[in-house]
């Protein structure tokens, strides 16, 4: 689906597809368990959010250089533009990068290139947030952000991703009052296999701006009356919830329901090259699976463009939330 839209929820390292793990590898002499791409792509079949993780790691295994962020970043940023997006906030995983010997800036350099001419290229205006693994110590994610302070000015927010139970937010605390600091935004993933309890630690601990996934909220009636009060905007990925068994089917995901109760909701891909889809994609699927009509939709763009980090550019803000609205469907 074409109709304009704001990414917010996308995992640079999960649009690494079949075909470019392939040539990265063949590139920088990374042997891969898989014989040719569709054996690779057919691996890209989960349990769960963790056997997810498990191969998603693996595959990393071919970024060395800050040319192969930059590729990877490149090539997400055509496909996204070829669906509609026209502003992508994107989180990558430093200390998934620097634990196997990569300098963090080959990292942020490399994403940071293909990024800053993305708007010429690609027609898309960019962002980029720093993301934390939540399974590792909370003193790995300050020597991480201080690691990152060179290329500060590249980065726009910090996020919190990786495996969520039993990796409550507050953990988290002490790095991100030092991002806050240092004029950072604040994201985090929390109730998509968390408890509703995390998403309140984001929120009163973290201080975060925006909820990734969130999609646990509705057993909290309270707090989602809360989230509905004060706007939170949550960035719901559709296909990676079926694909991880957060929901069964499509069918099954309560969008509709999270919409109707005045929750601020964003559709995003996650890890597209993982999970079957980017975001136009995931539009298309929601549309069919749920019979969203098209003021549905179009609610669920002008939300992305409301919940993306456009304070200092509302005039581009505007822009866009005009192109959403001046959008005809087929």
């Amino acid at each position: 689906m074409h109709l304009p839209k704001a990414e917010l929820h996308l995992h640079i390292e999960g649009a690494l597809e079949p075909e470019l793990a392939f040539a990265l590898a063949e590139r920088n002499g990374v042997p891969l368990p898989y014989a040719t791409t569709d054996e690779l792509r057919t691996a890209y079949r989960f349990d769960d959010l963790q056997s997810f993780l498990d191969l998603y790691y693996a595959l990393m295994a071919v970024l060395r250089t800050e040319e192969d962020f930059t590729e990877l970043a490149d090539a997400y940023l055509a496909r996204a533009a070829a669906q509609g997006v026209r502003h992508a906030e994107i989180f990558f995983d430093p200390q998934a990068h620097t634990a196997r010997g990569v300098p963090i800036g080959a990292v942020i350099e490399g994403l940071g290139r293909a990024l800053e001419r993305s708007e010429e290229k690609h027609g898309v205006s960019t962002q980029l947030i720093m993301c934390f693994l939540r399974d590792l110590s909370a003193e790995s994610a300050l020597g991480t952000l201080d690691a990152a302070r060179p290329y500060l000015h590249r980065i726009s927010a910090v996020g919190l991703d990786s495996a969520e139970v039993g990796h409550p937010p507050a953990k988290f605390r002490a790095v991100y009052e030092a991002a806050s600091a240092l004029g950072l935004r604040k994201v985090a993933h929390a109730g998509e296999e968390g408890p509703p309890e995390y998403i309140r630690e984001a929120l009163d601990v973290l201080g975060v701006e925006r909820v990734d996934h969130g999609l646990r909220c509705l057993e909290d009636p309270e707090l989602v009356r809360r989230l509905v009060a004060d706007r939170v905007p949550l960035t719901l990925c559709p296909l990676s919830n079926v694909r991880l068994r957060t929901v069964d089917t499509l069918k099954d995901h309560p969008l509709p329901r999270m919409m109707a109760v005045g929750l601020l909701c964003t559709v995003n891909s996650d890890d597209p090259a993982y999970f079957g889809g980017y975001a136009g994609d995931n539009f298309d699927a929601v549309q069919e699976a749920l019979a969203l009509d098209r003021e549905q939709l179009r609610t669920l763009a002008r939300n992305s463009f409301e919940a993306a980090f456009l304070d200092h550019d509302e005039e581009r803000r505007a822009r866009y939330l005009a192109e959403v609205e001046a959008y005809v469907f087929d």
